[in-house]
């Protein structure tokens, strides 16, 4: 299973980072998506670019950020359920829990990996709207990256929760990181069952293969 160049995933991985819930609070479900992002976006910048240990590439320090502010607010079980398409039908439930921890796993290892790698960049908000009563919306971003690089447009599909509002897809230039998986977990599925897909997450995260960052 490679998701492709490290660098193309990192983008996909610190605009996943830039979405996370700044804190679990109450009357978190209150807070607009666009209000939620920046908001967020502008906490773990600032956390980023002073914590020495984070700069340093601290895994665990990295890894404790990401589980405090980033994982809180992404709904796992459904971009778990979109990765995997027709067959989480028919998936049992001992599979389906397995399948949201692993993929959960998987995320938060890769998001470790590549945190680093993207610590100098701004982010520019663009227009928000949203109508009275929706419960799905996308909130639209430009991430300005150093050294000139050209900008990277990243869109956040969110979707309207009992625990407030979460990110369940994330579009870097228009390319779907939910549809990205979804076609490498077809392959895993065709060649071996849930249980093969299963099996194959399992095996990333224990560190018998590379997580999908690293290659």
């Amino acid at each position: 299973m490679q998701i492709g160049s490290k660098d193309v995933i990192g983008r996909w991985l610190i605009a996943i980072s830039m979405a996370g819930s700044a804190a679990v609070c109450a009357g978190a479900d209150d807070v607009q998506p666009d209000v939620l992002v920046r908001k967020t976006t502008e906490e773990v910048l600032t956390v980023v670019r002073n914590d020495k240990d984070i700069r340093a590439g601290n895994v665990a320090r990295i890894v404790q950020l990401i589980e405090e502010k980033v994982a809180p607010h992404f709904d796992f079980e459904r971009m778990t359920r979109l990765a995997v398409g027709r067959p989480w039908r028919e998936a049992s439930p001992a599979q389906r829990e397995t399948l949201v921890k692993e993929f959960r796993t998987l995320l938060v290892r890769s998001y470790s990996a590549a945190f680093t790698a993207y610590t100098g960049i701004a982010v520019e908000y663009r227009p928000y709207k949203m109508s009275p009563g929706e419960t799905e919306t996308t909130v639209q971003t430009l991430i300005k990256l150093p050294g000139g690089a050209p900008p990277i447009g990243v869109d956040y599909d969110m979707g309207h929760t009992p625990g407030g509002w979460k990110v369940y897809d994330v579009r870097v230039s228009g390319a779907s990181l939910i549809i990205n998986y979804r076609n490498l977990f077809a392959q895993e599925i065709q060649n071996g069952g849930i249980d093969g897909l299963i099996k194959s997450l399992v095996d990333k995260n224990s560190g018998k293969t590379q997580p999908a960052a690293d290659k």
